[in-house]
């Protein structure tokens, strides 16, 4: 007799087939095209229109939006868009006004040649970059208000799909469409580039009409905002200021520090752990992403060769990782899947040490990038479930958008010093050191599972913020 309390693995399975869940492989295909068509393929025709490598290199600069979308997530967070939000709500209509500026920037990128107009390239390259870590944070803000905390590692599966697919045509899809088109490979031609990012602006239109079908998230009433603005409007209303700049000040209490200050209250002692753990679980993976390529070419593997592995098995086996993650959280929970995808990914990295003594040898490259592209997966999905468990509704754009930027700014502050050790000890102790990266993570995970994960939604209306540090 089945346990009551535990579903079959055919119940498990069936959350795929959810309408939300799989809205995320749209929506993630929309997040996931933007990226390259502002960095490697963009500097992939760049490079062919006979712009410097250094210039080139300056404009890799424009992807930092990404790293500081979290600036402007409280403007996603608490700023209604006029008309827009009236008729689609509050995330769909920050997706949609994100998604539109995307596709009309890439035509910009498409009517424009840079070696004509290198300045406008630019601008509207800066345009996408923008548009699309805006779209992050309210697609982000959306995914963890649109289904429960156990559904959250499906939402991220089928998330990273889509993500991985819109990626393969942002960069292989590009080659192959301005191959297939130009006339004149043998020199630089704009019209197959104009051409081919044109279709990638066309298919932009996958996401905007996904953002018109899908529903607002439903969340529950929240009294916390108000909350937290009549405690700064107490505070602001003895220092004397005329009505507009108070009101001004109450509202960037809201939007700025109260989205901090809940993460605190509600977290306690706990949240420097918690934070802890959040700036190095993926320590593992991107420390050693940096020396992976540099390592393929010191093997001796081509071009072909690793494309190939990687964009066919690496991407098939983290789209499988990811599912079986999602599968994992649903079955055992966030926190064993948690650590589960912290001991793969640490353990993984040693088979690139198995690998370095073996030369070139294809089957094991497939083997080694299979293996830890389907931890990564697991990994991605526990990590992006327990990110979304540990935001409150009240101010999901702000706090993930905070989260998912603590989460790189060590891992690659320590990479880039990853080719100096790897000169003065060689890969083989470079991975072996990658794989012992993950030994504090484990402790971490364990010692966060040990203080009890218990997500809130939403503050409970009865009790006041100066009081909500007696909940743990």
């Amino acid at each position: 007799m089945k346990s009551a309390g535990k579903p079959s693995w055919i119940d498990t399975l069936s959350i795929y087939t959810r309408p939300r869940v799989l809205g995320m492989l749209s929506l993630g295909f929309s997040a996931g095209l933007p990226l390259l068509l502002i960095l490697g393929t963009l500097s992939f025709w760049l490079r062919e229109a006979g712009i410097d490598r250094t210039t080139i290199g300056h404009l890799s600069w424009v992807g930092l939006a990404y790293s500081f979308k979290w600036l402007w997530s409280p403007l996603v967070d608490r700023m209604p868009l006029p008309l827009l939000s009236r008729m689609l709500g509050r995330r769909r209509a920050w997706l949609l006004l994100s998604q539109c500026v995307i596709m009309l920037a890439l035509v910009g990128m498409a009517l424009t040649d840079p070696v004509v107009n290198l300045s406008h390239m630019v601008f509207f390259a800066l345009a996408v970059a923008f548009a699309s870590a805006t779209q992050d944070i309210a697609l982000d803000a959306y995914r963890i208000e649109a289904v429960a905390l156990e559904l959250q590692g499906a939402m991220a599966a089928t998330y990273q799909a889509g993500y991985r697919v819109a990626m393969i045509l942002a960069s292989a899809g590009v080659l192959w469409i301005a191959a297939a088109v130009d006339s004149s490979a043998a020199s630089y031609d704009y019209m197959p580039w104009r051409f081919a990012y044109l279709v990638m602006a066309c298919c932009m239109s996958v996401g905007i009409v996904t953002t018109l079908i899908i529903r607002e998230p439903d969340v529950p009433v929240n009294t916390l905002l108000s909350e937290n603005e009549q405690y700064a409007q107490r505070i602001i209303a003895g220092w004397d200021l005329n009505i507009r700049l108070a009101r001004m000040l109450v509202w960037l209490y809201g939007a700025l520090i109260a989205p901090f200050r809940d993460f605190i209250v509600r977290h306690g002692r706990q949240a420097l752990l918690i934070l802890a753990l959040i700036a190095l679980y993926r320590i593992s993976d991107v420390v050693m992403g940096v020396m992976s390529n540099p390592f393929y070419v010191d093997m001796g593997y081509t071009k072909d060769e690793v494309a190939t592995v990687s964009k066919v098995y690496g991407v098939l086996m983290t789209i499988l990782g990811a599912a079986v993650g999602g599968l994992l959280i649903a079955r055992i929970g966030i926190m064993r899947t948690l650590f589960i995808g912290a001991v793969l990914s640490a353990v993984t990295n040693l088979l690139f040490v198995w690998l370095a003594g073996r030369g070139h040898d294809v089957s094991g490259l497939v083997f080694t990038i299979s293996a830890d592209n389907l931890s990564a997966g697991i990994a991605s999905s526990a990590f992006i479930a327990y990110l979304s468990g540990l935001t409150n509704t009240a101010y999901s754009a702000t706090q993930y958008a905070l989260f998912s930027s603590v989460m790189l700014l060590l891992p690659k502050f320590v990479a880039g010093f990853s080719g100096q050790f790897v000169d003065a000890f060689g890969y083989e102790a470079f991975f072996i050191t990658t794989a012992l990266l993950g030994v504090p993570v484990l402790v971490l995970v364990r010692l966060a599972g040990k203080a009890r994960f218990e997500p809130q939604v939403e503050a409970p209306p009865e009790i006041p913020v100066s009081r909500q540090t007696n909940k743990s």
